[in-house]
């Protein structure tokens, strides 16, 4: 099949193309970039810091609220926010923040309690590279990236536009790239025939990208599904205030791990337990039952006085609950977004596509300065 567009409409689109391009390369090749890198970090971060890792004992871990003690030992003056069990050979962690100053993890041997690392996560290499991918490091980051990725939807649909051949004699060298030719044709060939390659996986990511950046754009999404929201719109579970006697200090806590840790043998294969910033609110425990992937993780409420679980579904709920599209959709917003909801060849060709994308603002701003050299020159 091939698309034989009028001159002037091919010319109009191409104008477009590049001038969006031009205006958002920079962006672009630092969200595909950085996006590329910290596609394998959790990989990445096992193997290159060893304080993720211990060794199996035959002994259960040690109760959260030792575990919480130990940890603000160690930051002084700061309260733990979350705690993460993982598997027997990995270390439990504390996260301590607040949404714009501190950003601390502790590292402990569940077995024994001892303190493995604590590390300033905001000088972390993996973590600059995710802020510098969401915001750019820079006041308004976060929404220029949002508007550069709905650029980058319109530039891939108008460069699968271009791309497309007009005849057979064109078709034959839309599909390979021409090696032993000239620097300029190569430089061609690279940027529309790996562009077209990459574009049907990064159509995917940048849609996920845009359900995050722009609300209307999920609620649209949503809608075309026919359906809406069912979990998220409900209001979450309230902690009874009149049982502040049974204080979280009190370890109402551990009664909650003590649960999740039977629990973990069987069906998590890692378990967050997010301790609540007010009197009323419930304990967020989010379980999975994957290391791989996210989007099959059970969200639960626990009383922070009685340590009693909320039954119902509430904020995400459990995977069983997402019985909507949409709810299934929100949730493997993330897997999709990475390539992960396919595993690792899709993890692998999420990264390919990432790296390419990065190098199309580079070997498009070489295709434009070419021609202006030969008008120059003319």
């Amino acid at each position: 099949m091939f698309l034989k567009l009028p001159n002037p409409v091919r010319k109009i689109i191409l104008k477009i193309h590049l001038w969006l391009g031009l205006g958002t390369g920079l962006v672009v090749f630092i969200v595909s970039i950085t996006g590329a890198l910290y596609c394998f970090a959790p990989e990445l971060q096992q193997l290159t810091q060893p304080y993720r890792s211990v060794a199996i004992k035959n002994e259960r871990f040690l109760p959260a609220s030792e575990l919480i003690a130990i940890a603000e030992k160690q930051i002084p003056d700061k309260k733990v926010n979350r705690l993460y069990y993982g598997q027997p050979n990995k270390s439990a962690y504390a996260l301590f923040f607040d949404k714009d100053g501190y950003y601390y993890t502790v590292f402990i041997n569940p077995y024994d309690g001892t303190v493995l690392k604590t590390k300033n996560m905001r000088k972390d290499f993996y973590t600059i590279m995710l802020y510098l991918h969401f915001t750019l490091l820079i006041p308004y980051g976060q929404e220029i990236v949002g508007w550069s990725t709905l650029i980058f939807f319109l530039m891939i649909v108008s460069g699968i536009i271009l791309w497309w051949p007009r005849n057979k004699a064109a078709k034959k060298a839309r599909f390979t790239i021409k090696w032993g030719t000239s620097p300029k044709r190569l430089n061609y060939d690279l940027h529309n025939v790996l562009g077209f390659y990459s574009s049907w996986i990064l159509l995917f990511t940048v849609f996920t990208g845009l359900i995050w950046a722009f609300d209307g754009f999920a609620a649209t999404v949503y809608k075309m599904t026919g359906e809406k929201y069912s979990m998220i719109q409900q209001k979450l579970p309230v902690s009874d205030t009149s049982q502040k006697s049974l204080l979280i200090t009190d370890k109402t806590i551990d009664k909650v791990w003590y649960q999740l840790e039977d629990e973990m043998k069987d069906t998590y294969q890692g378990v967050e337990l997010i301790l609540p910033q007010t009197d009323s609110a419930a304990i967020l425990v989010r379980a999975n039952p994957s290391e791989k992937i996210f989007y099959k993780t059970d969200y639960r409420y626990f009383d922070q006085y009685s340590g009693k679980e909320f039954e119902g579904a509430y904020g995400w709920g459990k995977y069983s609950d997402a019985k909507t599209l949409s709810d299934r959709i929100r949730r493997m917003n993330y897997d999709i977004h990475i390539g992960a909801v396919l595993g690792y060849p899709g993890r692998i060709a999420a990264f390919l596509a990432a790296l390419i994308a990065a190098s199309l603002p580079i070997t498009g701003l070489l295709i434009w300065l070419g021609k202006r050299k030969k008008i120059a020159d003319v």
